[in-house]
């Protein structure tokens, strides 16, 4: 693919046909023989990555990185390598978050992405993007692997990793993604879910501290409504009492074009909902008081909330035993409910998320349709294909 070839005086070049059929050399002045191969070995891997298509070898991004600058601008006059396209990389990591900053992005989208670059940047000090290889992201997953995180979590952030990689790729300053094949199993994402039976959340509201907690308690297991940010986000405005409707406002699905959704007052919600309001100042426009929304929104949205940790306060008053992931579960137990007597298309809107992600994260199977399965005769019901009074034995043979 590439040849060296002696000139008078001990100079040397390197001739090769580019990637368009086109003949380019390569005037490396006075070396000797040895350096001139070593560098020809070179060109022909970069050579090789760019017809394959596949990442530069380790060993060859490292040599590029470790290039003088008249060597450098030699090869990328001749197309191998491209000058402005060698970024550091935790100072790309550092701009594509920079950039994602002034966009408009979520306050809790950039905070899982900058975890992710603040564990790439230990790990990876003083690296070329162009030297990253697959083995770097194997390492990164086993470190990851090695603080004992969920596997969930492992996922999401890899996840966010190859993002990176993929938008260098798309500015053109990588060819290809190293890191495309680095992957991780999320594993059982309804290990940590549970269903909250009713009587457990009655229990729970009847033990909290005021009209304030009980509402968002009630709006979670009642209404799906994500907290905190949904019903710390949510007006007296937002609540049709004639209609029997709420709009609730949806901060994490508003860059989708979804900035709320509409969901029934359904009853179970209604007198929380009612003893708050005339609990509330006049004048008052959040339904949440304003002090318990400056209380819990920080420099990161409304991450300081400190919800978990009074709930798990009233749970222990109430002597019900803790479930998982307290604020989820209490959500995902409303879809259940929602999903055993409204069509999932519909319980989906009213939740703001969309029929897979239901019935992976949030819908399982409750006590109540075990118990109505249990005396559910399919053949008296009409479902195993046998007429009124036929033997369903006899119909099968």
């Amino acid at each position: 693919m590439a040849s060296v070839i002696n000139d008078p005086n001990g100079r040397r070049r390197i001739q090769f046909k580019g990637i368009d059929d086109h003949r380019r050399t390569i005037r490396l002045g006075k070396m000797s023989r040895k350096d001139a191969d070593s560098i020809c070995r070179q060109v022909e891997a970069i050579l090789g990555a760019k017809i394959s298509g596949q990442p530069m070898p380790r060993e060859t991004a490292i040599w590029i990185e470790s290039l003088g600058d008249q060597l450098r601008e030699k090869l990328a006059a001749v197309g191998l390598i491209g000058l402005e396209k060698t970024n550091d990389f935790v100072g790309y990591l550092q701009d594509w978050l920079d950039d994602r900053k002034t966009s408009g992005y979520a306050k809790q989208s950039l905070i899982a992405w900058g975890q992710v670059i603040r564990d790439l940047t230990i790990m990876f000090p003083g690296r070329s993007l162009q030297s990253m290889t697959a083995e770097d992201g194997e390492r990164f997953r086993q470190s990851l692997m090695e603080r004992n995180l969920r596997a969930s979590t492992i996922h999401k952030r890899l996840t966010h990793a190859r993002q990176f990689f993929d938008d260098a790729v798309r500015k053109g300053i990588i060819q290809a993604n190293a890191w495309k094949h680095v992957r991780h199993r999320t594993g059982n994402v309804s290990e940590r879910r549970a269903y909250v039976p009713t009587a457990d959340v009655i229990r729970v509201i009847d033990h909290c501290p005021n009209v304030w907690w009980r509402l968002l308690v009630a709006l979670a297991r009642f209404g799906g409504l994500r907290t905190p940010s949904e019903p710390f986000s949510l007006t007296w405005a937002d609540v049709d009492w004639e209609r029997n409707r709420i709009a609730v406002p949806s901060p994490k699905t508003s860059r989708q074009g979804k900035p709320h959704r509409i969901i029934p007052l359904f009853p179970s919600i209604r007198p929380y909902l009612e003893a708050a309001f005339e609990a509330a100042e006049p004048g008052t426009i959040f339904v949440i008081p304003e002090m318990y929304r400056k209380r819990a929104m920080g420099p990161h949205g409304w991450r300081n909330a400190n919800l978990r940790s009074t709930l798990g306060k009233v749970l222990r008053r109430a002597g019900v035993e803790p479930w998982p992931r307290l604020w989820h579960s209490l959500r995902s137990s409303c879809e259940s409910d929602l999903a055993g007597k409204f069509p999932l298309a519909v319980v989906t809107k009213w939740l703001g998320n969309t029929p897979s992600i239901a019935l992976r994260h949030y819908v399982d199977p409750t006590d109540v349709a075990f118990d109505t399965a249990a005396n559910w005769d399919q053949i008296r019901d009409g479902q195993g294909g046998a007429k009124s009074g036929a033997n369903p034995t006899q119909k099968q043979a």
